[in-house]
């Protein structure tokens, strides 16, 4: 039943977007700014990859995987590989990894665990997910599409526990909020961060980012969408369509929320956080309050990813293959990087000094400063 309630969602958000006003053109660009220098430093290929093939970075390894079955874990420093591994079977989500155990989710329900470059185990799943398992203290969590958290042992696949909200009518088929923060393991169950015991999956808090209100099972649809900005205790994450907020994870309180109109996540720093709305304008949010501290909207309706901030600019992919990055201070262009021309669908990751990227042609792409 929450398969089909998933599905559903899917059918009726590509409906409504089907039935809408012809797509706006994107914004022209202006000629590249180029003030700050960049070099490729490597790139490799997985194949086809969607928007939950999120790269990650993990004890000096970049994991990644593509829709029609590779797993691979990549040298930071030249991109090589360090194990490739095809499991003969489309994925739906990865790659979660500690560094040593990488788990990624079959499109046909299975969490498969892998240790160097090796299946280790496969269980099947109860519901389908989109999110990439973590795998943190021995352990593999899995936030599966209808938001019910599961914890497996990362050495068995024995399943240790299962935490499950009231079904909601209508979940996305997108990435959400799953990460561990101390002791804690936060996920986004509905419109809100929930911190669970790892242990036991006993709720410790629930802090809402967003609440229904719509008039709709559509319109009321406000579940927590990957990736989420954490520094310390702090963590921010976007609402689907409805707002943007930040929650003190030590003791599970609400520090702010404010409206806003994205579909993909938020990254920040200890002074901002950082998001696309659906139209393309750029939005930066003071972190302690929430309140604006610039916009932009030279990159309107060009499909971008969410962000990465890193240092003193933001890097943003879109749908062109184009990674811009800009000015965390401003939003003012700083330089910009090409890849294979298809759309980078999740956000940029940090590896070491390189800036990496994923295209969905399955180009997986490193830069570093000149």
């Amino acid at each position: 039943m929450n398969r089909a309630l998933s599905l559903l969602a899917t059918a009726l958000l590509v409906a409504a977007c089907s039935s809408s006003p012809k797509k706006p053109q994107p914004t022209p660009l202006a000629p590249a700014a180029a003030l700050m220098g960049t070099q490729l430093a490597w790139s490799a290929q997985v194949g086809k990859s969607g928007v939950s093939m999120v790269p990650l970075v993990a004890a000096g390894r970049v994991f990644v995987a593509g829709d029609a079955g590779v797993v691979a874990a990549l040298d930071a420093a030249t991109g090589k590989d360090v194990w490739r591994l095809n499991l003969g079977t489309p994925l739906a989500a990865g790659v979660g990894s500690d560094g040593q155990t990488a788990a990624v989710i079959t499109s046909r329900n299975q969490l498969v665990a892998i240790v160097d470059g090796q299946e280790r185990w496969r269980v099947r799943l109860p519901a389908r997910s989109f999110t990439a398992p973590l795998v943190a203290g021995e352990r593999v969590f899995v936030l599966s599409a209808d938001r019910v958290v599961l914890a497996f042992d990362g050495k068995t696949g024995a399943r240790l526990w299962t935490q499950s909200r009231p079904a909601e009518p209508l979940v996305l088929s997108q990435t959400g909020a799953l990460l561990a923060v101390g002791d804690t393991l936060v996920a986004g169950l509905a419109g809100r961060l929930s911190g669970l015991n790892p242990d036991t999956g006993v709720v410790r808090w629930e802090s809402p980012v967003a609440t229904a209100r719509g008039t709709n099972e559509v319109e009321r649809l406000v579940d927590v969408v990957g990736p989420v900005s954490r520094i310390g205790s702090s963590v921010c994450a976007r609402a689907y369509s409805a707002a943007v907020g930040c929650v003190d994870a030590s003791r599970g309180a609400t520090v702010w929320t404010r409206a806003a109109q994205g579909t993909t996540g938020v990254h920040g720093d200890d002074r901002l956080v950082f998001g696309s709305e659906a139209d393309g304008r750029v939005q930066a949010w003071q972190r302690s309050t929430g309140e604006p501290a610039w916009s932009i909207d030279r990159l309107k309706y060009r499909s971008l990813s969410a962000p990465l901030a890193l240092g003193r600019v933001v890097a943003l992919g879109d749908g062109s293959g184009t990674v811009h990055l800009i000015s965390r201070e401003d939003g003012s262009e700083m330089t910009r990087l090409t890849t294979d021309g298809s759309a980078i669908l999740a956000a940029p990751v940090l590896a070491g000094d390189a800036l990496v990227v994923q295209t969905r042609n399955g180009g997986v792409f490193a830069w570093r400063p000149q």
